[in-house]
C-alpha cells in the first residue's frame, strides 16, 4: 500500500503575532485545493490566540515548538512526513529527525538573525529549500559569503518570496463586504495585527485603533480588523481575525490600507492598494522604510492623531493616490503560492 503523501508545518508561534502561521495556512489550504487527500499537520504553541485560525489538525506545546525539540522530533518520527515545513522555526535536533525519516526540508525565514541560521553549513546540508519571505529590495540580495556556499555545496535551493495570496473569489468579495457593509473604493481598511509594544516600536495596536476610530469621526467608512478601539461606533466597524482570503478580499477593495509591517503588508503591496504602515515590532521599521523609499508605501506617523491626519491627506489627493498605485504596478510583486505549491509538488507532494 503507498504511504499517503502527507506535509507537516512548523511555524514559530505564541501569544503574540501571526505572520508565519497565516503564511503556512496559506500554503496548506493552497495545497489541500490541488491535492485534496493530501495530510496536513501543524506543530503551535497551545498560548497563541489564532488558534481557531488554523483549520488542520495540530499539535499544541506549551510554547513555540522551537522550544520543544525532544517533542517536535517524536511528532516528526511519528508522523513521518513526506516534507517538513520550518517556519522561522525548527533547531538543529529538529531538522535532523525529518532528515532521518526521509522527509524533504523547506526552511522559510523573515529575520536577519533566521537566515543566518540557514546560511550555516550543518544546516545548509539539510535543508532542500530555503525561502526567504520577502522580495530582495526588503530583505537583501545575497551575499559574496552567501553565493559562496551556495555554489560550494550546490545546495539548498534558494528562492525569494514575493506575497501569498489566495486567488480572488468575486462571490466571497461581495459576501464579506455585505457583512461589513462597505462599497468597494469607499473604505479604509485598519489591520494593525496581533503584536504588542515592541521595544524600537513606535505604534502599537491600540494606537491604530485609536487612528481608525479618528478617521471613523471624520465621517470615513472605516473596517477596524483584529483590535478594539477605545471608543466604537459611527462609520467604524470592527470584526476579529479573518481567514486569509476573507482578508485579501479586503484589502481588494479598499481604497486605503493601513497595516503593519509584516507580512500582510506585502499582501497589502500585491494587490497594489495604497498604503500607509506602520511598524508593531522593531525589524518592520526596516521593511517599511525600503517600501517608502521605493514609492510603494507610506511610513506611517508616529501617533494616533497624526496617522488619522495623514490618512485624510492621503485620501484627499488623488494624485498622491495615482502615483502610488502607479508604482505598485510597476513594481509587479507577484503572487507566489502558485509557485510554492508546485515547489512543493516537486519534493514529493504531486501526483494525482
Amino acid at each position: 500500500m503507498a504511504i499517503p503523501r502527507s506535509v507537516l508545518f512548523i511555524p514559530v508561534s505564541g501569544p503574540s503575532g501571526m505572520g508565519e502561521a497565516a503564511r503556512c495556512v496559506a500554503i496548506a489550504q493552497a495545497l489541500r485545493v490541488r491535492w485534496p487527500a493530501l495530510q496536513v499537520h501543524f506543530a503551535l504553541s497551545a498560548a497563541a490566540p489564532y488558534l481557531a485560525q488554523v483549520p488542520f489538525p495540530s499539535t499544541l506545546f506549551p510554547s513555540s515548538p522551537t522550544f520543544h525539540p525532544r517533542e517536535v522530533g517524536a511528532l516528526i518520527r511519528s508522523l513521518r512526513p513526506t516534507v517538513v515545513v520550518f517556519d522561522n522555526a525548527g533547531r538543529t535536533t529538529q531538522l535532523q529527525a525529518a532528515h532521518e525519516v526521509g522527509a524533504r526540508i523547506v526552511y522559510v525565514s523573515s529575520r536577519r538573525r533566521q537566515r543566518g541560521k540557514a546560511f550555516r553549513l550543518r544546516w545548509m546540508r539539510l535543508l532542500d529549500d530555503h525561502w526567504i519571505a520577502y522580495p530582495s529590495f526588503i530583505a537583501g540580495a545575497t551575499s559574496t559569503w552567501e553565493r559562496l556556499k551556495l555554489r560550494l555545496l550546490g545546495r539548498p535551493n534558494l528562492r525569494y518570496l514575493d506575497a501569498l495570496l489566495p486567488a480572488h473569489d468575486a462571490a466571497l468579495a461581495a459576501t464579506v463586504g455585505a457583512r461589513f457593509g462597505l462599497a468597494t473604493g469607499d473604505y479604509v481598511l485598519v489591520v494593525p495585527g496581533g503584536g504588542t509594544t515592541h521595544r524600537g516600536a513606535l505604534h502599537s495596536p491600540a494606537t491604530v485603533a485609536q487612528a481608525a476610530a479618528l478617521l471613523a469621526a471624520a465621517g470615513v467608512s472605516t473596517l477596524l480588523v483584529g483590535a478594539e478601539p477605545a471608543a466604537p461606533g459611527g462609520a467604524l466597524r470592527t470584526c476579529g481575525r479573518l481567514p486569509v482570503a476573507e482578508l485579501c478580499e479586503l484589502i481588494r477593495g479598499a481604497r486605503l490600507v493601513i497595516v503593519n509591517g509584516g507580512d500582510t503588508l506585502l499582501q497589502v503591496l500585491a494587490c497594489r492598494r495604497a498604503c500607509i504602515a506602520v511598524p508593531m515590532a522593531g525589524d518592520q521599521a526596516h521593511r517599511i522604510a525600503c517600501c517608502d523609499r521605493e514609492g510603494l508605501a507610506l511610513a506611517g506617523a508616529p501617533d494616533a492623531a497624526g496617522l488619522a491626519a495623514q490618512a485624510l491627506a492621503l485620501l484627499g489627493d488623488s494624485e498622491q493616490l495615482v502615483a502610488l498605485e502607479s508604482a505598485l504596478a510597476r513594481a509587479a510583486l507577484a503572487n507566489s503560492l502558485d509557485s510554492v505549491v508546485a515547489r512543493l509538488g516537486e519534493l514529493g507532494l504531486g501526483g494525482d
